[in-house]
């Protein structure tokens, strides 16, 4: 199945599901104007606290469309510098938080390899709206299978590449990123990668998302994870200023 991406369809999936942030964010918006008009305040203090307000509001989506949109994110071009021998990849796991853009994509990328994909969303631990409203519109790659972040129904050294595509940091617990990434390492072939895509909390993400940064984690937490999951290796590739690319072997 052929996927064609619509245009400006990452930063429309942003404003559709964290639509309550920018309800919220205009609704703040409005009360200050109103309470400018009923009570005038120094104008330098207004319009600086406007400018901060529609810069919170606006350069999320200017970032989103940039690196969604427009960097070639979803052509998977990243990718050749990571894994070189298409031929070698046997099986291929893909793990979502509930949201699946990539699985089909995936697939035409290795149209000989086994793929198989895993949905680690439970609802009582991830609550977050956007994720909810998310997986009202996601694709559903064939089999599915819905699983626990501490258990994946596979056999020990069976999987050449598993894909993180920006669904781990849905995992909010520490403990519980550990015992995921145990699973992914008992599932890793020796020589097998985990392929993690994520933002991170850093300067570049803060001046994209300001406080929304704060739901990504920093490298260091990331490395901390992976180590204590048991792989070797951790290397970082930056696609774009504002998301990483993680390659970790056994």
């Amino acid at each position: 199945m052929e996927v064609e991406r619509r245009k400006f369809q990452g930063v429309l999936n942003i404003l559709s599901f964290n639509r309550h942030f920018y309800i919220i964010g205009l609704g703040i918006l409005a009360v200050l104007l109103l309470v400018h008009f009923l009570a005038e305040w120094p104008v330098i203090i207004f319009w600086l606290i406007i400018a901060a307000f529609m810069y919170g509001l606006i350069m999320p989506l200017l970032v989103s469309a940039y690196v969604y949109d427009f960097s070639g994110y979803y052509k998977f071009n990243w990718l050749k510098n990571i894994v070189s021998d298409n031929e070698k990849i046997k099986l291929i796991i893909n793990i979502n938080a509930g949201f699946d853009e990539t699985s089909f994509i995936i697939k035409n990328k290795f149209p000989e390899s086994d793929l198989r994909v895993f949905d680690f969303y439970n609802a009582k631990q991830h609550t977050e709206p956007a994720i909810i409203r998310a997986r009202k519109v996601s694709l559903i790659y064939p089999n599915t299978q819905q699983i626990a972040s501490n258990s994946i129904p596979l056999k020990d050294n069976t999987a050449d590449i598993i894909f993180l595509l920006s669904a781990v940091h849905e995992i909010r617990s520490h403990d519980e990123k550990v015992q995921f990434l145990k699973e992914c390492h008992r599932l890793c072939k020796s020589g097998g990668k985990v392929i993690m895509v994520e933002h991170l909390r850093d300067f570049p993400n803060f001046l994209a998302f300001s406080v929304g940064f704060t739901h990504f984690f920093s490298r260091s937490v990331w490395k901390n994870a992976f180590e204590r999951a048991g792989f070797s290796a951790f290397q970082e590739t930056k696609f774009t200023p504002f998301m990483s690319i993680f390659s970790c072997s056994r």
